[in-house]
Parts: structure tokens; sequence; C-alpha cells
């Protein structure tokens, strides 16, 4: 959770959201993945862990209440884009 986040909840009074994975840390993921680096983050017991954001939930949230929908075929071509 961002600084501002934070600031908001405390200026609006709401409970201060659970803090999430810094942003150095995902850039940093980006970087290695970047370099063809195969990164992936496992719990104690060896579980990989997803690497969501609340961020993401809050951009679908947004999409769908604007009727955007952001889910799409990897292998559509240009023809299935423009209909």
């Amino acid at each position: 959770v961002g600084r501002v986040k934070v600031y908001e909840a405390i200026v609006k009074g709401e409970n201060i959201p659970e803090p999430g994975i810094p942003e150095s840390f995902k850039v940093l993921l980006k970087e290695l993945q970047s370099l063809c680096l195969n990164v992936e983050v496992l719990s104690s017991d060896g579980a990989a862990i997803e690497m969501r954001d609340g961020d993401d939930e809050d951009l679908e949230r947004a999409a769908a209440n604007l009727g955007i929908n952001l889910s799409r075929n990897e292998a559509a071509t240009v023809d299935d884009l423009a209909n």
C-alpha cells in the first residue's frame, strides 16, 4: 500500500489497507524477467505465490464499471479484434 492510499484512509477515517508487495520488489522481478530469468516467489513450504496486488483488482473493477472488457484472446488476429 502506498503512502497516498494510507494518507487518504487516515483522512477519511477508514481502516488502513493491508500492506502489499513493495513496488521496488515488483520492479526488480520485472527487470529479472526481462533478462529471461524465470523468477518465482515461493512460500516457506515451497508453494508458488501469485504476485497480484490490489491495484490489479481495482483496475478490473473500474473497467467493469465502465463496461470495458480487459480480457482478450492472446492468439487473436487483427481481424478478430476489429470485430
